[in-house]
């Protein structure tokens, strides 16, 4: 019973975007919307961990806190330079080394860290 609710609050939403004069600017206001509220929840998360280990953030060598603060720094700008960097083939592949590259980074700082 639930899903044929789900699917036909789906449809009836659907059927807004596609009949009512400027639904697709609407649906684009509120995927902007979901978008941002994502990107705010994942900040605050991160903000929240960084807080949580702060000792461990400032027992860092300089070094390796560079390193740190370059990988979040660089799935960052990967965030931020998506919707360009992913029309194109080439650049679906720069996107997704890079923004590994920044995941490796700062798990191999972290990794590091639970040693000291």
């Amino acid at each position: 019973m639930t899903a044929a609710r789900n699917v036909a609050i789906i449809a009836l939403l659907a059927l807004g975007v596609a009949f009512l004069p400027n639904g697709g600017n609407v649906a684009d206001a509120v995927l902007t919307g979901i978008t941002l509220g994502f990107l705010g929840a994942i900040a605050w998360v991160v903000s929240r961990l960084a807080l949580a280990r702060q000792l461990t953030l400032m027992t860092l060598p300089d070094s390796r806190r560079a390193v740190l603060y370059a990988g979040v720094g660089l799935i960052v700008l990967m965030v931020a330079g998506a919707g360009n960097m992913l029309a194109t083939g080439l650049g679906t592949l720069a996107w997704l080394a890079l923004l590994a590259s920044g995941a490796v980074a700062i798990w191999l700082v972290m990794s590091e860290a639970r040693d000291y």
